[in-house]
């Protein structure tokens, strides 16, 4: 072996460690070159300009949609071309009801718009706008639209205070519920031979069906309001403003119970006489101006003597009457009442049981026939649309079949006071 061979071969790896050094050291130089300051100033700023966009948008519900706010002024008088003046007025909802729908602010605002079919405007019937007069005492101060006949409500020495709010009671005078609160009968009606009284219950409830049944129904028409509505005080006042006598609904227990459940506070036969007082107390106190009570239900609770007499005693110490809507032919309430001496009076027909229009006609018809075999007679009915049209439309037409329209106080047998 030469010398020089023996040399490349000492060399040879040490050359070949070199070149992969020097190959090693050139990727590094070239990794390091890289703009990483560039870089990374980019993203900070992309982010930066992120954050600014994104706390801009946040707290804009529109998303940053360009708009704009426009006061909304009330104009003190509008003046039209036949130059006639008028006043604009501004119904805003209710603020602790920003939601609220428009048979709400219907409500509130005094103004009664009566839809046939529950919807729009195009078939809208009767738009009752009160006058600006507050709803006071003073007769002349109420609607103009129809006859006040009722008295104001409520008498402060006809309430109590409780722990369930006012409550009726009788006052030093003597003066009860029962008739103080009554809408007044024409004179000379005692003595008419065909006379009808229409009770319809569930107000209160819809809104909606309520002010449908203030506006449509004759003023003669007693309107019974359940307890668990909203806003009672002021329909049970625009009800009575119409000319309606109001009475309160009391749920009591069917024989379904609870599969059949008339609501919280239900009168039950197995409860103690003293709890079922106590609910009564609390149905009695969701408002006041009603002339006495009307079973909801309730075909167990009042076929049961034990159960109902302690009832029908708070309500003749009250000073309130009691009515069966006629619904259960077991009912007691008309018996039990005569001996609490409560002011009491029964449906003798019930309109609605097949809620149809051709049955209720059918039905109206029998009341009248009744009414003219022995003078007087009750018909009652729920607050449905159908029942409703029904009536209005047969009570337009009923003067001129010699009927005369009464309250249902008209009826009240065991009446004492006034």
């Amino acid at each position: 072996m030469s010398s020089d061979s023996a040399s490349d071969d000492l060399t040879k790896p040490l050359a070949g460690a070199r070149r992969r050094a020097d190959a090693s050291r050139a990727g590094s130089a070239g990794f390091g070159a890289l703009p990483w300051r560039r870089i990374l100033g980019s993203i900070l700023g992309i982010f930066i300009v992120a954050l600014f966009v994104f706390f801009s948008v946040a707290d804009d519900p529109l998303g940053g949609e360009p708009h704009a706010l426009a006061p909304i002024e009330e104009r003190p008088e509008i003046v039209a071309e036949n130059g006639v003046s008028g006043s604009a007025r501004i119904v805003e909802a209710p603020r602790d009801r920003p939601g609220a729908t428009a048979v709400e602010v219907e409500s509130r605002s005094g103004v009664t718009v009566v839809r046939p079919d529950g919807t729009g405007a195009p078939q809208s019937i009767i738009i009752d706008i009160p006058d600006a007069a507050p709803m006071t005492g003073d007769a002349s101060a109420r609607p103009s639209g129809r006859a006040q006949l009722t008295a104001p409500a409520p008498y402060p020495e006809l309430l109590e205070r409780s722990r369930f709010g006012l409550l009726p009671r009788i006052g030093t005078d003597g003066r009860r519920a029962s008739s103080a609160y009554a809408r007044p009968t024409p004179a000379g009606a005692a003595s008419h031979p065909a006379r009808v009284a229409i009770l319809i219950t569930g107000l209160g409830v819809s809104l909606s069906a309520t002010n449908d049944a203030i506006a449509r129904l004759p003023p003669e028409a007693t309107l019974a309001f359940a307890p668990y509505g909203g806003d009672l005080d002021r329909l049970v006042e625009r009800a009575r403003a119409a000319g309606h006598e109001v009475m309160l609904q009391a749920p009591m227990e069917p024989f379904d119970y609870p599969n059949s459940d008339p609501g919280p506070h239900t009168l039950t036969v197995s409860a103690q006489s003293s709890a079922n007082v106590e609910k009564l107390r609390w149905v009695m106190g969701r408002f006041a101006g009603y002339t006495g009570i009307v079973n909801f239900m309730g075909a167990r609770f009042t076929a049961d003597r034990s159960a109902l007499r302690p009832i029908l005693d708070e309500i003749a110490g009250r000073g309130l009457a009691i009515v069966d809507d006629g619904a259960s032919p077991r009912s007691l309430i008309l018996h039990e009442a005569q001996a609490a001496g409560a002011p009491a009076a029964r449906a003798d027909v019930v309109l609605d049981a097949v809620p149809r229009a051709e049955a209720i006609d059918a039905m109206l018809a029998q009341l009248e026939e009744q009414a003219r075999r022995t003078g007087f007679a009750i018909g009652s009915a729920s607050a449905l649309p159908v029942s409703v049209e029904r009536i209005a439309r047969w009570a337009q037409e009923a003067g001129g079949r010699g009927l005369l329209l009464v309250p249902v106080s008209a009826g009240f047998r065991n009446e004492v006071g006034g």
